[in-house]
Parts: structure tokens; sequence; C-alpha cells
């Protein structure tokens, strides 16, 4: 179980509120912090040093990259503009993976200037790669492995064997001796196979997979892989009855299996990384909207200033997304809609959810936006994108990005006359 309570009080967002209009996303900052700290702790172990790239994708804020790199944290990237995040929050060389698939040749080319691992998804990028960086590969490579049926993807992520990231067994080892013929030094060996996985053993069971391939490769190819990644995935509760991955158990599981595989085989210095977005600041974001109609017709509705536009998953997904009215969690429930003002009609928050009766005026929390929340957002029906804050205590805040404005909107437009207001 989960405790859904908010860390902030009602006139601490109304504050804040009356200098950040509604919609905003919310970020609590020390409780984010401590969650990334717990993730190093359980880690500490790993005896060639553990590092998480933390997924840009999932929150691609440069003032949040940068707290995360204050705890050690680098960053996973798959587009040119990431790389540029990370560059400006000062994470650079290999504290950045670059994991990308069907990439342009100028990305590969920057990601390579930037000292990036670069971390290929199939065996046909090897001389895409060689090409795009003048006729030489990177000292260091990493590829990414497919299983395919030998391992269960999830429901978000789909079975491997339908997926269209990485390498097959058969290319992996063919992957790794073309690399090395080609007169590259280094490597790494990467997986990822589920998205929001809440259970814990599957990691250590994806660990034990990857563990046995890396002890392979250097029977077959004399190929000693330097570091591994385990990818990402682990999931967050975003249900009250859910349980969040207990990271002491994963920790103290994959050491075992560590010690069992790689040491007991002479690789006791691999390195372990992973690649972790939701389950670092997801739990710590919140959407903050207010409620601006109540509408009762063949059911209720309560419509918001927010809209899918503001946070895509519910609408896209199903995804359940926990919902608090500030000061009146002990008042009177009843059942709604919770919609936006998008002209399709899956943009709703809930659906046939019982909520703290609200009325209009009132502010509304959507939980558990920390990722692929704000960076979801898009413009359709000309909505504007939300600002973010950064919560730091009390009616403490940093704004982090401002709210979008109509001339945002028609920037890139190249047509006389057209209002910006």
């Amino acid at each position: 179980m989960t405790d859904k309570t908010l860390p902030f009080t009602k006139e601490e967002l109304e504050a804040i509120a009356s200098q950040v209009p509604t919609p905003f996303h919310i970020y609590d900052e020390a409780a984010m912090r401590s969650n990334a700290r717990a993730f190093y702790r359980a880690f500490a172990w790993v005896p060639g040093g553990f590092i998480s790239f933390f997924a840009v994708k999932a929150l691609p804020n440069p003032h949040i990259l940068g707290l995360l790199k204050a705890d050690g944290f680098g960053g996973d990237c798959s587009s040119l503009p990431e790389l540029l995040l990370c560059q400006a929050a000062g994470i650079i060389g290999e504290k950045i993976i670059f994991t990308s698939n069907d990439t342009p040749g100028h990305e590969y080319k920057k990601a390579n200037e930037f000292g990036a691992i670069i971390n290929l998804d199939d065996i046909s990028h090897i001389p895409f790669l060689q090409e795009s960086l003048g006729g030489r590969l990177p000292e260091m490579l990493c590829f990414r492995y497919n299983p395919g049926p030998l391992k269960e993807g999830n429901a978000i992520i789909g079975k491997p064997q339908e997926a269209k990231y990485g390498f097959t067994r058969e290319q992996l080892f063919e992957g790794y001796r073309i690399a090395r013929d080609k007169g590259v030094k280094r490597f790494g060996l990467h997986t990822m196979v589920v998205s929001n996985e809440l259970k814990a053993d599957y990691f250590v069971e994806t660990a034990r997979m990857v563990f046995e391939l890396a002890v392979e490769l250097k029977r077959k190819l004399g190929i000693t892989i330097e570091f591994i990644n385990l990818g990402g995935g682990i999931g967050i509760p975003y249900r009250p009855t859910d349980t969040a991955v207990d990271l002491s158990y994963l920790g103290n599981r994959v050491k075992e299996t560590y010690q069992n595989i790689l040491t007991a085989a002479g690789l006791g210095t691999v390195r372990i990384a992973m690649e972790c977005g939701r389950m670092i600041t997801g739990p710590y974001g919140y959407l903050v909207a207010r409620v601006l109609h109540k509408k009762a017709i063949y059911k209720d509705y309560v419509g918001l200033d927010a809209c899918m536009a503001n946070l895509m998953r519910p609408g896209m997904y199903g995804a359940y997304h926990h919902i608090t009215v500030p000061g009146k969690e002990n008042g009177p429930r009843k059942k709604y809609d919770v919609t936006g003002s998008l002209c399709e009609n899956n943009d709703k928050f809930a659906i046939d959810r019982e909520i703290a009766d609200p009325s209009i005026g009132d502010l509304l929390v959507i939980h558990d936006t920390g990722a692929h929340g704000h960076a979801m957002g898009f413009n359709y029906n000309g909505k504007l994108r939300s600002a973010e804050v950064l919560w730091q205590g009390g009616k403490k805040f940093k704004l982090i990005r401002r709210a979008e404005t109509v001339a945002d909107h028609f920037a890139t437009l190249d047509y006389p006359g057209l209002a910006t207001r």
C-alpha cells in the first residue's frame, strides 16, 4: 500500500498559484533527492562502481538534471536536444549514454564529440556509425540486447520479440566480433525489456541473463565487458494499492547474482549501470489545476483548466493517476469523470472516479506526474505548455520553466499579421 497524501498544504499551493497561474507541474525537491540517494545506496556494493543514467525523456529540465548530477547521476539520452540539456547541466563525457534507434548521423557525431557512450540498437548501425564518424569507430561501444522469446516483457513495453529495439543473440556476438576487429577496445552491454515494473525479482532475473551473457562473450570472443547497463523500467506505485519496489532488496539480490556469476567467472570488476527515470522523479511531481466547471448530464463531470496536453497518460493509456482536492480530503465524496477541454472525448484524467467533491474554483492535484508528465505534453487544439515549479518547502519555490505564451506557439510560423496576444 502507498500513502497518497500531499507534501504541501492547500494554503501553500494557493500561495504558489497566486504567482504561477494554473495549470502547472510542481516537483518536491527534497523527496526527489532523498529517493535518488537511496537508489545509489542500494548499489554502493558494486566493486567496479555504479552509475544511474537518468532517463532525460522522463523529465527533460536542466534544473532537475543539475540536482541529480549533484547526487552522482548521469544522463540517458536519445536525441540531440537531450544531449544539449545534459551538457547545460554539466553532465558530460561518459556520464552520458546515448541510446537511440533510427538515428541520424549528425546526432551520432555530436554524441561522439561529447565523449558520450554510444549504445547501438542494431548490427547495421555499426557501419553507419563508422561512416558518420568519418571512418573510425569510438574507442568504446555498447550494444543493446533484445532477448526475444527468451525473456518476457510486460504490458507497457510489450513482448521483446515484437519490439523494434536491440540485437538478437546471434547478432550480438557477431556485432562484438566486428567491433573488436575494427579496433574498438572497450565494451558495454545493455538491455531494456520492461517499463513501469513493480516486481523486483524481474530485474534480478534480467541481471542474471546479461551477467551470463557477459561471461559467454568473454569465453567465446575474448571480450571483457567493462560495464553492464541493466536498463530502467522500475515502476512506481500509481495506485494506493500498489507497493513501491524495495531498493535495498533489489540491490542485495543483484549483488548475490553478481557474485555467483561475474565474480565466480573472474569478472568481478564489471561496473553496473541503470537508467531509471520514472522511479527517480515520478512520485514527486504533481499537476496542479483548478476546477472551472461542473456538469451533470448522463453522468457527472468535473472540468479543469488542465487537459490531456498537460498529462497525456490517462487519456492515451488509460493510466491511473491519483487525485486529491486539497483541504477537502476528509469531506464528502462523489463519483465523477474528471475532464479537460480538448476536442477529444478521451481527454479525461479519471473515469467514474470517486473523489472529494470539489467546488468551482477549488484546486485539484493529480499525483505522480514527475515523469512522462510535462515531457509528453503537446500543442494540439492550440493548447500552451504549462509552467514547471520546483517546490522547496512551505511557500518557497523556484520557477524552472515558465508557461508558454501565444507568441511562443506562433514563433515558428512565417505569416504576416498573425496576432500574438
